[in-house]
């Protein structure tokens, strides 16, 4: 029977810049046949211990051993890398040079079947390069699933898929699971697969509760330990109060009839769209709709923004105004931005730089930013950790301080682009209810994007779906 073995393990997995995750006395068996879930808060060491059950890890002391012949990890460290090595690339990949690669052994037909079933067959003679977040995690997937792999880790498979491909990968999971092994790493507890068969409760680095076909009561209590208590939520006030009357009779974002094509092939027309002051937006669309193309028109990042008629806090795009004019006012987190955040700044400073929308902070702050961050660091749970290195936390924590960064001087429209993903069930429904705060405070307008349902958030009571503009 095939199985990998990690007894009184101790170890560390090198991160970015001098960044070291240490494991000690890690016992973990995972054996032919089982299919695992991880569980546990941000920074819990989830990710670690799958790195180093797929040996990935430095053995210092203890014992490693794996009889599986090939392992495979999807992961959004993985995708990162991906994402590194083609920028470092002179000339841009296709995406059938990625998928149908000569160095591997991989199942062709299955392969030709996740290629179809995830719809990524009009892409494969796109440049890597263009793929949004999602279709770049499915490349990763069909990839890892159709290797001829005996396990596979999933670490956070889901994460900006659209709801339809969910659904897809979770059927093509369950067909697969007859034969292989898989490991997942979920935050979303509606995510978890009927067929898993064993839980653990990670913890500070340590698979501190493991248990083999529970029961609904026990399973019940482990997810218990998932769910923080929240206290009272208050959002920091902004020091200086904005203007509840400028944007009363005009709309802070007006697109008249709005289009977008590359190369003839069109991404969304004829769409027309007004937000007032204070009516909060929920952007909804499958993955490559065209929902971050059509925020990148409202801040000004895609050069079509010229060619269409459109308005943002009273200036009209071409007619003069500033970067300045336009950023000012706009408050944003997308994964696009987490992928680019790559300073070796502490988290404090990283709030900080939101004052002054940079990657990195080059001003000195005042005395009254550093304290509103401060307020911003305690209400996200994170003050003991304000001097550490943002490269050197977990994904989750880094993805709650670039929010709390958007929010921070309660812009006029706060632009929330996925912001849920990779947290856990905690954070995320202490994000949602951050966000539900903020539309309520009356001092940012809020467009929120996301592929859940379940995610819906009180205040929020206008909604755009990118598919009626197709």
């Amino acid at each position: 029977m095939q199985s990998v073995v990690l007894e009184k393990f101790n170890g560390y997995l090198q991160g970015q810049g001098k960044s070291r995750y240490e494991i000690s006395d890690l016992n973990w068996q995972v054996n032919q046949g089982q299919q695992w879930l991880l569980l546990g808060a941000n920074g819990a060491g989830k990710s670690a211990l799958c790195a180093a059950l797929i040996g990935e890890a430095k053995l210092k002391s203890g014992k490693y051993k794996s009889t599986f012949n090939n392992m495979q990890l999807v992961s959004s460290d993985a995708q990162k890398q991906l994402i590194k090595d083609e920028i470092e690339h002179e000339q841009p990949t296709l995406v059938k040079e990625l998928i149908f690669t000569t160095n591997a052994t991989y199942n062709h037909a299955l392969r030709m079947e996740l290629i179809e079933v995830l719809n990524l067959s009009t892409l494969l003679n796109k440049h890597f390069r263009d793929l949004s977040t999602g279709e770049t995690r499915k490349l990763l997937l069909i990839n890892a699933l159709s290797s001829n792999a005996d396990l596979v880790v999933l670490d956070e498979p889901y994460d900006g898929l659209d709801k339809s491909s969910c659904e897809t990968l979770t059927k093509v999971l369950a067909k697969l699971s007859t034969h292989i092994n898989f490991v997942f790493v979920l935050n979303r507890l509606d995510e978890v697969p009927e067929f898993i068969t064993h839980y653990g409760y990670v913890n500070e680095g340590k698979l501190q509760h493991a248990l083999a076909n529970p029961d609904n009561e026990q399973r019940a209590d482990l997810f218990k330990l998932l769910h923080l208590t929240h206290t009272s939520l208050a959002i920091p006030q902004p020091e200086n109060t904005p203007s509840q009357t400028e944007y009363i009779d005009s709309p802070l974002v007006k697109l008249t009839n709005a289009n977008v094509a590359y190369g003839g092939v069109s991404i969304f027309k004829n769409l027309t769209w007004q937000i007032n002051q204070y009516q909060h937006w929920q952007l909804s669309g499958k993955n490559g709709s065209g929902k971050t193309c059509l925020l990148n028109l409202i801040t000004g990042d895609n050069p079509q923004c010229y060619n269409n008629d459109i308005q943002v806090f009273g200036f009209k795009r071409g007619s003069g105004e500033s970067i300045w004019d336009i950023k000012q006012h706009i408050g944003f987190i997308s994964n696009a931005l987490h992928m680019d955040y790559r300073v070796s700044i502490s988290a404090l400073n990283t709030i900080i730089s939101g004052f002054y929308d940079s990657i990195g902070l080059y001003q000195k702050p005042t005395d009254a930013q550093i304290m509103a961050a401060k307020q911003w660091l305690a209400l996200i749970g994170l003050s003991e950790k304000q001097n550490t290195s943002f490269t050197q936390l977990s994904y989750g924590d880094q993805r709650m301080l670039l929010i709390v960064r958007a929010m921070i001087k309660h812009p006029t429209l706060l632009i929330l682009d996925e912001p849920c993903l990779g947290l856990d069930e905690a954070n995320r429904q202490r994000v949602l209810l951050l966000i539900e705060k903020v539309c309520a405070a009356k001092t940012s307008t809020v467009i929120y994007v996301n592929h859940h349902a379940a995610d819906k958030i009180k205040g929020i009571e206008n909604y755009l779906k990118m598919e009626d503009f197709h």
